[in-house]
């Protein structure tokens, strides 16, 4: 009885140290990417874009190329990158061999494990995917922006919607008018591409985004959810207020208890609330909104 009793007072503990660990290495994780994404803005003169359809920095080809392959060679993955044919678009040729490749920096250990992803649906220009090896995942993504129904506010649109990192984006340090440390570049979006609602997965359903790191289509805008995940970007009356962890597929996500971490322009990394408002959020998601309220940093 004694022994049960202090397991059962032991194993929380442990549990709970475990993760603390685990937080912290994810923490330190998108601390590196930071140093990457802004490691590339040092050598190009602007940030990287969330994924690139026509010519570009880093892509003097106009191939389909992602944020993350663009930051390898400022994350000690220099190696991988020259695997990498700037040619081909990232489905095309061997890179879906490097696709392969396992980039521990791009994954959150508090996510749990996954089932291999094998084959994808299409995602034009994409075609449909059979895999013979398994795509290397990624639980970091970047945010492109705010979709504009999402919040109610007069005049929301495309010229101040965006972030840092979207598509086809050059972005230059002197268009973020909000301030850099309250403008998020990348946040956790885990998992994907399987779906989950409130952290339980939905074997049901299917994302055609996030199904790798080498995925150029991957980033997303913030819609808002419903708090159980169920409807997204139907604006506060219908009941999208819920901006954090309601949902995964393509929307700020993470099993972590009461949040996210989120990697801010400046470099810094802050631990964002589930609680946080959906205004709030997107005041952080915008880079020129002439909003943009502070949170605090991660410990």
């Amino acid at each position: 009885g004694i022994v049960g009793t202090l397991a059962g007072l032991l194993l929380p503990a442990a549990s709970a140290a475990r993760e603390a660990a685990r937080r912290a290495q994810c923490l330190s994780h998108q601390r590196q990417i930071g140093l990457g994404v802004l490691g590339f803005e040092a050598a190009q003169r602007v940030f990287p874009a969330s994924g690139w359809t026509r010519p570009g920095p880093g892509n003097p080809d106009g191939r389909a190329i992602g944020w993350r392959t663009l930051i390898l060679p400022h994350l000690e993955q220099a190696d991988v990158r020259m695997l990498y044919d700037v040619r081909r678009h990232w489905w095309e040729g061997t890179n879906l061999a490097v696709a392969s490749i396992p980039i521990p920096i791009f994954v959150c250990p508090t996510t749990p494990a996954l089932e291999p992803v094998t084959a994808a649906v299409a995602k034009p220009p994409r075609p449909a995917l059979a895999l013979a090896r398994p795509l290397a995942r990624a639980d970091h993504e970047a945010i492109q922006g705010v979709q504009p129904a999402a919040v109610d506010r007069e005049g929301f649109g495309a010229g101040i919607r965006h972030a840092v990192m979207h598509r086809d984006s050059a972005t230059r340090h002197a268009w973020i008018t909000d301030g850099t440390s309250l403008t998020s570049m990348v946040v956790e979006a885990a998992g994907r591409p399987a779906v989950f609602r409130q952290g339980r997965p939905r074997t049901d359903l299917v994302n055609d985004q996030g199904i790798g790191w080498i995925d150029a289509e991957g980033a997303f805008s913030l819609d808002g959810a419903t708090p159980d995940g169920a409807r997204e970007g139907c604006g506060r009356a219908q009941g999208c207020t819920a901006a954090v962890n309601a949902r995964n597929d393509n929307e700020p996500s993470s099993f972590h208890v009461g949040g996210i971490h989120a990697l801010f322009a400046d470099g810094h990394v802050a631990f964002v609330e589930a609680s946080i408002a959906l205004e709030v959020m997107a005041a952080l998601c915008t880079r020129a909104a002439g909003d943009g309220p502070d949170v605090r940093p991660a410990d």
